[in-house]
């Protein structure tokens, strides 16, 4: 399995968006989180030594799909579209993965949902900060990973 074709896709649009978002944004990004991968149960697989990085992405996609619908007359599917992508390349066997990662998704998205119900400042901010911060994720997937 290959990962840094499709985290390589997923920093370009990072990059891309955390450049326009400017680097006050960047600057101000909060400290990343590492998200506890649970080592798994008899019979399954050793996760891969990016898997918690690749968690921490996922939240953090889940987080910036619903920020930047939230704030947009017309709600965009690319951020939900990139995450079921990369789990499908990632995770084509093991359905035990996609579930942590499809949680970790699905968690981001509602940590921000039951916060922001209206487009604001903060909406907004965190929204620059968390794409900032899976852009700095993604690039360090890529170089420390990647093949």
């Amino acid at each position: 399995m290959t990962v840094a074709p499709l985290i390589f896709r997923i920093l370009l649009a990072g990059t891309a968006l955390a450049n326009a978002a400017g680097a006050a944004a960047q600057e101000a990004s909060p400290a990343p989180q590492e998200t506890e991968v649970a080592a798994p149960p008899p019979g399954e697989d050793k996760p891969p030594p990016y898997e918690q990085r690749l968690i921490r992405l996922a939240e953090i996609l889940g987080s910036v799909h619903y920020l930047r619908n939230l704030c947009l007359n017309e709600p965009q599917d690319s951020w939900r579209r990139s995450m079921q992508e990369l789990i499908d390349k990632e995770t084509a066997d093991e359905p035990k993965r996609r579930e942590r990662m499809t949680a970790a998704f699905n968690r981001g998205y509602r940590t921000f949902a039951s916060v922001y119900t209206a487009c604001t400042e903060p909406a907004t901010l965190a929204e620059e900060r968390y794409r900032a911060e899976g852009a700095t994720l993604a690039s360090e997937i890529v170089a420390r990973f990647g093949n």
